[in-house]
């Protein structure tokens, strides 16, 4: 039986080193070139992403969401220079996740804790409500991202769930 939500991560860390791919592509100058967009630069997208993907693995991990908030805010602020760096970090990210997953059950990430969010309240929340609300943060930010990449004159690349679901061979029954 598939478990959604970690099948949703592993889409969420496959399509972000997807698009860091498409990067890696295109001229150096293109991650930190500025446009008229949702963010300054690629980069500051780029950053945006990791940094919410850091924060809500704390928050999963036990830290408070006021705690991982502060600690991730320097991440944000902290621009790297190439893909391949962007690739590395989203690489370490995926990893820890995919340790804490393998802590879990399915039945563990129906496991409901109190989230203080500062900016919308307090609430209950499934652990893996978090998990689904980081992959579409991601998905729409790097929607930004090829945006952005188009208004500077370059295609982006497909990076779709259904694409997904084709990057290994089905089984046949």
């Amino acid at each position: 039986m598939t478990n959604y939500p970690v099948e949703m991560y592993n889409y969420h860390a496959w399509a972000t080193q997807t698009i860091i791919g498409r990067l890696k592509e295109l001229p150096s100058s293109v991650l930190n070139q500025e446009v008229n967009s949702s963010f300054p630069t690629v980069a500051h997208a780029l950053n945006h992403i990791y940094a919410v993907d850091i924060m809500w693995y704390q928050v999963l991990t036990g830290v408070s969401m006021r705690e991982a908030l502060q600690a991730c805010y320097s991440i944000n602020d902290s621009i790297l220079s190439s893909s391949d760096e962007y690739a590395d970090i989203f690489a370490r990210s995926a990893e820890q996740y995919k340790l804490w997953f393998q802590s879990r059950s399915e039945k563990d990430l129906e496991q409901t804790i109190i989230l203080d969010n500062p900016y919308a309240g307090i609430r209950e929340t499934r652990l893996s409500e978090i998990v689904l609300h980081t992959v579409n943060h991601g998905t729409y930010h790097r929607g930004n991202i090829s945006t952005m990449l188009r208004q500077l004159g370059h295609a982006s690349t497909m990076n779709d769930y259904a694409l997904f679901w084709y990057r290994q061979p089905a089984d046949v029954i």
